[in-house]
């Protein structure tokens, strides 16, 4: 069972990011209220660090997000959302609307 607060929500969007000075390109391959992992990331910026995050969704235009590095991967690495925004929920359900509709 899984216990976590915010349901995630599959997904696979091209995502630049910037972590201090570095800047990295990867896959967005989940999103919640609360969080989001990125896999085949080019750089593996240090825990702890702000990451922003340019999530590029057809037709919509590039959202922008704002996190904390909590874990790392072999393949990519994990930020939690610092605060509730609203905005961020509102993207994300939009976000969980376009990965959930049936072709």
């Amino acid at each position: 069972m899984e216990n976590r607060k915010s349901p995630r929500f599959r997904t696979r969007f091209d995502t630049l990011y910037g972590a201090g000075a570095a800047e990295g390109a990867g896959i967005l391959t989940d999103i919640s209220h609360s969080g989001a992992r990125l896999e085949g990331v080019s750089l593996w910026p240090e825990l702890g660090l702000e990451v922003r995050l340019y999530v590029f969704i057809q037709p919509v235009a590039p959202f922008e997000l704002v996190g904390r590095i909590v874990r790392k991967t072999e393949s990519g690495f994990a930020i939690v959302f610092e605060l509730e925004n609203p905005e961020i929920r509102h993207l994300v359900d939009d976000v969980a609307a376009l990965v959930n509709q049936v072709p």
